[in-house]
């Protein structure tokens, strides 16, 4: 495909694709809403690529599966939503202790719990803070758009090989069902089992006398060997919050009030912008791209006419911690929201920021 050719596609279709088109090569998962389009476009077309797709018995075998392709050096891809994501996070801790990459697509929907089959961001401290025991962290890029999110995913796979780590995509249930115009990546090819001990060395071969065994092991009884292997590898978390940040950001030099949002509700932030600004408020907006590493240095780039700093979130306020360690008391921080899977409007955030700041009785 040209790379200038547009195509209409649903979100969750395009995430499936430009996995493929990234050197995916195996799939795991286990059927979840609002999701299910990535594994069912997988189940027909990752064979077709020399790909490898397993609709594993539950979430936590999918994982542990992931486990297995990625430490014999392939690219994988694993796909699920919030409560499913919460049953991988026992895995996720063990492939971060042994240094593997694979990108986790968690296309969001309510909770606590089983929750709503409906968008929701309240998997932000899941995917930010990790719900697995131990020393570690995980990438997390959030896209608003369907274009942004396949960008993003062939970004994921080079920064996961980078660091040896899981990469999550975490985009909320509205970006995986709607229909958006799309410039596919061109196909790079699955890489070539001769070609892993180069560009992976550290991986399995299940081969004998190919080359010096290797060993992968989350088990360390000696407590100092432990503390070592953590601080050895800690370094590469270091350099990500230095490197990996990435944000956008609009009007920040003007602004008497910043918004902070991400993903689909960022969009709707940018409406609701508009309508104040016919109204003579100066608004902005930081977006981060980044969950984590979080962009706190962007907040630098904050104007002197701030007065107050706004996080739009669907959730009951996860990110805001995040934002409040970002301002460090410099200016006043507050949340609009909805929860449960209800969605923002540009009137109601429009309407909710005129009260916070005294623009209506």
């Amino acid at each position: 495909m040209s790379t200038s050719e547009k195509r209409l596609m649903k979100g969750n279709e395009a995430f499936a694709i430009a996995a493929i088109r990234s050197g995916c090569r195996f799939y795991f998962g286990y059927p979840i809403t609002p999701q299910n389009e990535i594994p069912e476009y997988m189940s027909r077309e990752l064979a077709k690529a020399g790909g490898s797709f397993i609709q594993a018995e539950s979430e936590l075998a999918a994982i542990n599966m992931a486990y297995g392709a990625a430490a014999a050096g392939g690219r994988v891809l694993l796909s699920s939503s919030s409560p499913g994501i919460a049953l991988m996070q026992e895995g996720l801790s063990i492939i971060s202790s042994v240094q593997l990459p694979l990108v986790l697509l968690n296309v969001m929907r309510g909770g606590p719990g089983i929750g709503t089959i409906q968008p929701s961001q309240a998997d932000y401290n899941q995917v930010t803070r990790g719900g697995g025991n131990g020393d570690y962290h995980i990438i997390v890029y959030a896209p608003s758009s369907i274009q942004e999110a396949v960008d993003m995913i062939g970004k994921a796979y080079e920064v996961a090989d980078e660091y040896r780590n899981p990469v999550i995509v975490a985009v909320d249930g509205m970006i995986g069902q709607m229909m958006e115009p799309v410039v596919l990546p061109e196909d790079k090819g699955g890489m070539k089992e001769e070609d892993i001990p180069e560009s992976k060395p550290w991986a399995l071969t299940g081969h004998k006398n190919k080359r010096d065994r290797n060993v992968l092991k989350s088990l360390q009884l000696k407590q100092e060997l432990l503390e070592e292997e953590i601080n050895e590898y800690w370094p590469k978390y270091e350099k990500a919050e230095r490197e990996l940040p990435e944000y956008d950001a609009r009007n920040l030099e003007n602004a008497e009030v910043v918004f902070v949002s991400y993903g689909s509700t960022a969009r709707v932030v940018i409406e609701a912008m508009e309508i104040l600004k016919e109204e003579g408020i100066e608004t902005g907006l930081l977006r981060p791209k980044t969950l984590w590493p979080f962009p706190y240095k962007a907040f630098d780039e904050l104007g002197p006419n701030v007065k107050k700093v706004i996080s739009v979130e669907l959730s009951k306020g996860q990110m805001i911690y995040d934002v409040r360690l970002a301002v460090n008391g410099k200016f006043d921080v507050d949340l609009i929201n909805r929860v449960g899977g209800m969605l923002l409007s540009p009137a109601e955030i429009a309407e909710r920021t005129k009260e916070l700041i005294g623009g209506v009785e």
